[in-house]
């Protein structure tokens, strides 16, 4: 007859088994003690034990070494020892055995703990004394080892010493000499001078009439008084056949500053002819520095431009140009007026 199957659980009983409930247990003062040793024979502790085997003789260790300081060659090795016993130093037929003489006291050990030897450290290298900079050695140089040939073919060649003065006196001299000749080059270029009006300026025709001759007579006497120490002056009214005026003045002598005297030369004619705000233009020579500005003269636009480096100065009054035209044109007349005097 096979088993019966087993029970299957119900909904919601678990399927671990259900530990048995514990047991109360009273106080421990309320129990009864308990013999652990109750029923065992304790009259007699003489358990029986086996025979072990024998054991085995204890070998003799060698004698430790020595670890005192080594003064001396190592001692020969010390022969076996006899473990009978002794029993009186044996007979001699020649007599009586010799005493060896007693062995020298040694040093007494220093009580305490033994401090180790420390190393020690190489010499320093001798210091070499520091050369300064830009100092040469006089020290001799070093010779080659003893046994040293020079290769086949070797030939010694002596080696020169470079000299540093010639570079310095060259320095010198470009310092004292180059300097005063760069900036001396363009006053010996345009200092002195002299002035004279041509009657032709390519297109521009010298005009020689009363009033045109009076108003370069007063442009001269105005250029000789604000520059008095001018060594000549000039003045001039030129035309052309399209109806273009050109009035030209100024002067030569030594100036020492002409961008300066440029500056000053245009403040000077503001007020007369109403400038504005003036403008540099480039000349292209060195010492030369020139100013424009647009202005009015009766009731007519007019550009105001001047001149001046340091042989002389020269101011146009242009109409019907512009600033460029004017400054271009003013370059050509000074070229025709003014020619420096180089001896």
């Amino acid at each position: 007859m096979p088993p019966p199957l087993p029970r299957r659980p119900v909904w919601g009983e678990s399927a671990e088994p259900t530990p048995p409930p514990p047991v109360a247990v009273g106080p421990p003062e309320h129990q009864t003690p308990v013999d652990p040793w109750a029923g065992v024979d304790t009259g007699g502790w003489d358990l029986p034990s086996a025979e072990l085997p024998p054991l085995p003789p204890t070998l003799s260790y060698p004698p430790p070494p020595d670890t005192r300081q080594w003064s001396g060659p190592p001692a020969p090795p010390a022969p076996p020892r006899d473990t009978r016993q002794w029993s009186g130093p044996p007979a001699s037929p020649a007599g009586p055995h010799p005493v060896p003489p007693p062995a020298a006291p040694s040093a007494p050990r220093a009580i305490g703990p033994v401090v180790p030897a420390r190393p020690m450290s190489p010499p320093a290298p001798p210091k070499v004394p520091k050369q300064r900079r830009g100092r040469r050695s006089t020290a001799p140089p070093p010779s080659p080892p003893p046994g040293w040939q020079a290769p086949k073919g070797y030939v010694p060649v002596p080696v020169r010493r470079r000299r540093r003065w010639p570079w310095l006196l060259l320095l010198s001299l470009a310092c004292c000499c180059g300097c005063p000749a760069y900036y001396g080059f363009p006053i010996s270029a345009q200092y002195p001078a002299r002035a004279a009006l041509p009657v032709q300026v390519d297109d521009l025709s010298l005009r020689q009439d009363s009033r045109s001759t009076e108003t370069a007579k007063k442009l001269e006497g105005e250029v000789r008084k604000e520059h008095w120490l001018a060594e000549d002056t000039f003045a001039g009214v030129y035309a052309t056949t399209s109806g273009k005026r050109v009035t030209v003045f100024g002067g030569t002598g030594f100036r020492l500053s002409p961008e300066s005297d440029a500056e000053a030369e245009i403040s000077r004619l503001t007020e007369r002819y109403a400038l504005d705000a003036p403008e540099s233009v480039d000349t292209g020579v060195r010492g030369r520095h020139e100013r424009c500005a647009v202005g009015s003269a009766d009731g007519s636009a007019v550009v105001v431009c001047t001149s001046v480096d340091h042989g002389s100065i020269a101011t146009g009054v242009f109409t019907r140009l512009s600033v460029a035209d004017s400054a271009e044109l003013l370059g050509t007349l000074r070229a025709q007026i003014v020619q420096p005097e180089r001896g």
